[in-house]
């Protein structure tokens, strides 16, 4: 299986584990004014359609995991943030909201790897992920109200369901950025740990999922986020639907017989 050619990031697979690694540390990985987006939805269209991905890790090189937006180019008005209204809405949907639609519509878990400041989108796309492990030196801020601006790329969409409608309000109103510890008593990351043991982290939690049996694990993400947004008696039509397509899979009899195994010794 042949992996995409990417601009700014690095890709890599292994035991069915993804790794997505933001590579622009000279902008302190910006989501604007790089490839880094168009590396984002490339990688997720080349996992939906390759069995042979079971977790996606996303994570940075350098200092940090993402700064979000160029904010030197905000204050020129160059770039991704040149034009009147119409352009900056054009370039909006086109442009940086490719993420959130890419992220949600991943086939697999993804699993957020935050090793440095994950500020204004860059929060967003950790808040865009399933599973978020944080670095010490991590650090969290939905910024946009300090810039005079709102999360343009569907940030206020994403956390208020991750860590409740108040919290994600207290952040996203006040702008204010908290720290990694901060960060797991609201919720927003699983786990803290050192900054030499984060990939060590994500990547033993990846494993554990990537075992699973593969197309179950695929059909459990799609209930997961359909449960989000389906009314209990059609979410459980769903279900019975899915469920009959797992019992008549290889996958089901040979994951049952290994159970018996097990059990028998």
């Amino acid at each position: 299986m042949t992996i995409p050619s990417l601009t700014d990031c690095l890709l890599t697979l292994n035991n069915k584990v993804a790794t997505l690694t933001f590579n622009r540390d000279d902008v302190r990985n910006a989501l604007t004014g790089t490839a880094i987006t168009d590396d984002i939805v490339t990688t997720i269209n080349w996992i939906n359609q390759n069995k042979a991905v079971a977790v996606l890790v996303i994570t940075g090189a350098g200092s940090a995991f993402s700064s979000g937006g160029n904010i030197k180019d905000m204050a020129n008005r160059s770039g991704d943030f040149a034009g009147d209204v119409a352009e900056l809405e054009d370039r909006y949907r086109h442009g940086i909201q490719r993420i959130p639609l890419a992220i949600h519509q991943c086939e697999v878990p993804v699993i957020a790897a935050v090793n440095g400041p994950a500020i204004g989108a860059g929060f967003d796309v950790a808040n865009m992920c399933d599973i978020r492990i944080a670095s010490s030196k991590a650090k969290f801020g939905e910024t946009f109200v300090n810039l005079g601006l709102i999360p343009g790329d569907g940030g206020a969409w994403f956390m208020q369901r991750n860590i409740g409608y108040q919290r994600a309000a207290e952040l996203t109103f006040t702008g204010r950025v908290i720290d990694a510890q901060e960060a797991k008593e609201f919720g927003v990351v699983l786990d803290v740990v050192s900054p030499e043991q984060l990939l060590m982290r994500a990547d033993e939690l990846a494993n554990q999922i990537a075992t699973k049996p593969t197309d179950a694990l695929r059909l459990t993400k799609r209930l997961m986020k359909m449960a989000q947004r389906t009314d209990l008696p059609d979410f459980l039509d769903v279900c019975a639907v899915f469920q009959g397509m797992c019992h008549n899979n290889p996958e089901h009899l040979s994951a049952v017989n290994e159970m018996i195994t097990k059990l028998a010794k």
